[in-house]
């Protein structure tokens, strides 16, 4: 009778932990998925921060010519 017992509860305690580890992984994922879905959201505003610093080192390159050739003048 006390083996019955045990066994009912341990099989009462594996249920437990494995619907906790199943709520906990469930959590997981849709952490996971939001993550991503920020990531794609990111991306494309990543691409146009690159493309405007580079065309803002290519302004600072005008106007570093622009400079010289005004001082030139300007001797």
């Amino acid at each position: 009778m006390i083996e019955r017992k045990i066994t009912a509860a341990l099989v009462f305690a594996i249920a437990v932990q494995t619907g906790g580890a199943l709520v906990w992984a469930g959590a997981a994922a849709q952490r996971i998925s939001t993550l991503e879905d920020r990531v794609d959201l990111a991306h494309p505003i990543a691409e146009r921060l690159a493309r405007v610093e580079a065309q803002l080192g290519a302004v600072r390159a005008q106007l570093d010519r622009i400079e010289s050739r005004l001082e030139r003048i300007d001797e």
